[in-house]
């Protein structure tokens, strides 16, 4: 009969052995954590601390969850593995909004301009997102042990 300590090794073991992505796509990685970083942070934090006008609850809400996003997404540029849920969060967000705001939008006939200049980038930034983030690193550490309770219990 094994001892809990040498059970909990193993487990350890097992974690430490998944393998990381190619240094390109840590590279690229850090490539789109930058940009965001560079982007979102410009337009949110000038927002912040020069305001044109007075925001609103919601937009003042939106605006400050932008920029902290965009520090965030800061700290992917050294720690692009560790953040890497950010840009899960980016693929979600981003795929949500197609799902609900554009395609409804497209179907209702009310499409204009700033919907379709989204929707653009939205894309794009959807298939970046779908190239870059390492799927098979992210299903070994995020979802494979999703409802494995026992191990994540071990580990805490």
């Amino acid at each position: 009969m094994k001892s809990t300590q040498s059970i909990t090794s193993t487990l350890e073991l097992k974690d430490v052995h998944i393998k990381k992505p190619p240094k390109i796509q840590l590279y690229l990685m850090r490539t789109i954590y930058l940009l965001t970083f560079i982007s979102l942070g410009i337009d949110n934090w000038s927002t912040i601390f020069f305001p044109d006008e007075q925001l609103g609850a919601l937009s003042g809400v939106a605006i400050s969850f932008w920029a902290a996003y965009a520090l965030l997404m800061g700290f992917g540029v050294r720690y692009p593995l560790k953040m890497l849920p950010m840009l899960l969060l980016q693929l979600l967000y981003k795929s949500a909004w197609v799902i609900g705001v554009y395609l409804p939008a497209r179907s209702a006939g009310l499409l204009n301009d700033n919907l379709d200049e989204f929707f653009r980038i939205f894309i794009i930034a959807i298939i970046i997102d779908l190239i870059i983030i390492p799927w098979p690193y992210t299903y070994k550490t995020y979802i494979a042990n999703f409802f494995n309770f026992k191990k994540s219990a071990t580990k805490s």
